[in-house]
């Protein structure tokens, strides 16, 4: 699976980016907005993982333009702003996902799995009934 990773902190994209490839994605790594809609436009990738920070074209203009040209690909936002209002206008211009730094990578790759569940349209439990 592939994933374009969108953070401007060095550290942080370093990690993700070693823990991904670990984990079995192929990751491209871009630092802005502006590299990560030309990046989209190529298309292929199974999710976004998009920090809001970000030093140019802040992640959530990069998300009101990608879903206001119609942009599916499931967009799973990673910040450090943690606030409720915050975590409510990401939701409403389009994240799929909303998760705050800083967090456990099992957490994200669970909801990776979950993201990607919803947008082939098999969300089901991984639990079966009757366990």
């Amino acid at each position: 699976m592939r994933a374009l990773l969108v953070e401007d902190d060095e550290m942080i994209g370093n990690s993700l980016t070693q823990a991904l490839a670990r984990a079995g994605w192929s990751v491209d790594w871009v630092r802005d907005g502006e590299p990560a809609r030309a990046a989209l436009a190529d298309g292929g990738y199974a999710c976004v993982l998009l920090d809001l920070g970000l030093p140019k074209l802040d992640g959530l203009s990069l998300l009101r333009q990608l879903r206001a040209k119609g942009e599916l690909t499931p967009v799973l936002v990673l910040t450090a702003r943690d606030g409720v209002e915050d975590r409510i206008a990401g939701l409403d211009l389009g994240a799929d996902d909303y998760l705050v730094k800083p967090f456990e990578f099992g957490e994200l790759l669970a909801r990776m799995r979950a993201l990607l569940r919803r947008a082939s349209g098999a969300a089901q439990s991984l639990l079966g009934a009757g366990a």
